[in-house]
């Protein structure tokens, strides 16, 4: 993946205000000393795509939301913001570097800030319409952005609650309670009220939050399953965990839209397969699966068939994810409330373990930090110096300091694509005596599930990406106590509250010195990790071997590393079948 530096803000309309939004991107070197042609990084496969044709997308599991309110995993919002609905600004269409770029996309411009950055106006461009040819209106995106709010839709990018004035204690409105915080001068302007100067606030409504809903097509938790289009494509079926079907959507004009290209005519999402099977068909290639992708990672045993394949190695693209993965430890339940329990994990834990079980360094880097390398400047720092391998003795050291010198039993909730990397997890924190019973759950399910924290298990195997290139956007959401929710809890899944470290965000958000708050994030990420409330693991790249009948595919650097879908199309319409 390109690294963005957090040190160079790229302005948005600078003219109007000196703080400004992220963007400056350099090439990243390959893992370990691994080829550049293994990782396929900025490459765009297949040439340019021909109109028409079925593009299908083989899946192992279903979509954790379509809702844009609640869409907040980032293979779900690129699907869902590249395809069935826009948002008042998105990144470019583009692989490496030019896809961390912001770009207008339901407005006509990245907003104009007043003079101290609390207020933000956007103009909506003229002719977008619904798949039905009525209006996107202002007042669509406004009631999106109140309806995230709503108890019932958890789950969702939760900018909006976050800088929003006036909006504690809101809940939606369900009652006819509405923003005065979000205004709609006229049916094609939208004016935002912030709490407090938000420079960075044109990377939020790239978020699904930021995408319309007309009030009369809302259908509350049902909504999920049938978003109304203004994107390129609407929904034709949708048989949930089965089939996804897609097609035009006749209203959609491309002449108000500079991302998508929309080139073929259907898109077929099929789910519940087998991810293992998906890896075998894609890298055989045959028949209808030669216009097919992968809506999952490439798996790890799957990678050694790959790699030495030339021809099929041509067909792998695997950006980074920018992600961090981590081990979150429940810092408000024994025995993890206490430190000296947390940093035995943190010294029992083996990375290299963990990064083999995960495809070995053609995937994968071990994390020494909770911020990816890009929020760094390049390079994470290693502050702690534990061994990649882990430290045993180290780690029972601290339990017996702790009153644990036999360990402790516990368990640990994954998703069942993380199962390789949770027993690993599990044989390395053994070795201290810490006893891991893994508890696995499908991915659609997976952050419902860890999202309650009434019910949840001690620890938890996720990760977090930065929403944009700062640090503002990624410890915040993962360490600051005053967003944790009983139900659809996102981010802090750790439950971490420690008064000196919020008022420390507090202090560093207000900054208007882009480069001494990126210093500041970076120097907090150091303090946090030693109160040990998770362990960073590993960064992972997202490989997707492609059929060989697709085109204009690569991984776009500011959705994971997941394929882009406003470009991806077929060599050969007629080739496909779906």
């Amino acid at each position: 993946m390109n690294k963005r530096t957090g040190t160079a803000l790229t302005a948005v309309t600078a003219a109007a205000i000196a703080l400004g939004p992220t963007g400056c991107s350099v090439p990243q070197q390959p893992a370990h000393g691994e080829s550049r042609a293994a990782v396929r990084e900025g490459t765009v496969i297949g040439g340019t795509p021909r109109k028409g044709g079925t593009l299908t997308v083989l899946s192992d599991q279903d979509f954790t939301h379509l809702d844009p309110a609640r869409n907040w995993v980032m293979n779900a919002m690129d699907f869902g913001t590249r395809l069935l609905y826009r948002t008042l600004v998105t990144y470019k269409a583009a692989p490496g570097k030019q896809g961390s770029e912001l770009t207008p996309d339901l407005a006509t411009g990245l907003g104009t800030p007043s003079a101290d950055a609390r207020t933000w106006t956007f103009h909506l461009r003229q002719g977008v319409k619904y798949e039905d040819g009525s209006p996107v209106t202002a007042q669509d995106v406004k009631y999106n952005v109140e309806r995230s709010f709503s108890p019932d839709l958890p789950g969702g990018a939760d900018y909006a609650a976050r800088y929003l004035a006036g909006a504690e204690g809101y809940r939606g409105p369900a009652e006819g309670k509405h923003l005065d915080s979000v205004r709609t001068p006229d049916d094609r302007t939208i004016v935002f009220e912030l709490r407090k100067p938000f420079a960075e606030f044109p990377y939020a409504t790239v978020m699904p939050t930021f995408a319309p809903v007309p009030q009369a097509r809302d259908k509350g938790p049902q909504y999920d399953n049938r978003p109304f289009s203004s994107g390129p494509y609407k929904i034709e079926s949708y048989a949930r965990g089965k089939k996804l079907v897609l097609v035009r959507n006749d209203h959609w004009d491309p002449a108000t839209d500079g991302v998508r290209k929309a080139y073929p005519d259907r898109i077929v999402v099929v789910m519940g397969l087998k991810g293992g099977q998906i890896d075998d068909r894609l890298t055989e290639s045959r028949g209808a699966d030669a216009s097919a992708v992968s809506w999952s990672a490439l798996r790890p045993e799957s990678g050694a068939k790959v790699l030495p394949d030339a021809e099929v190695r041509q067909r792998l693209i695997a950006e980074s994810t920018d992600c961090t993965d981590m081990v979150q430890m429940h810092t408000g339940r024994a025995p993890f409330d206490d430190v000296r329990v947390r940093r035995a994990v943190q010294y029992a834990l083996d990375r290299d373990a963990v990064l083999t079980a995960s495809g070995g360094p053609a995937f994968n880097e071990p994390s020494t930090a909770y911020m990816p390398a890009s929020l760094f400047g390049g390079e994470q720092p290693d502050t702690l110096g534990i061994p990649v391998a882990g430290d045993t003795e180290k780690a029972r050291q601290l339990l017996k300091e702790a009153g644990k010198p036999g360990g402790f039993a516990t368990s640990m909730t994954v998703s069942t694509g993380d199962k390789g990397r949770a027993e690993a997890i599990q044989q390395s924190l053994a070795k201290a005596g810490i006893k891991v019973t893994i508890e696995t759950v499908d991915p659609s399910a997976f952050y419902a599930t860890i999202g309650d924290t009434a019910n949840r298990t001690d620890l938890v195997y996720t990760g977090w990406c930065p929403d944009y290139p700062s640090g503002s956007t990624f410890l915040p959401f993962v360490f600051d106590g005053r967003f944790i929710k009983e139900k659809g809890n996102s981010g802090n899944h750790s439950l971490f509250r420690d008064d000196a470290t919020m008022r420390r965000m507090d202090e560093i958000a207000a900054m208007t010195d882009t480069g001494a708050a990126a210093k500041a994030w970076q120097r907090l990420d150091g303090e946090i990790l030693a109160e040990a409330p998770a362990v960073p693991v590993l960064v992972r790249r997202w490989p997707l071997v492609l059929g060989s009948n697709i085109a204009g595919a690569y991984g776009h650097p500011s959705f994971g590393g997941q394929l882009d879908y406003a470009t991806a199309g077929l060599k050969d319409p007629a080739k496909s079948r779906g």
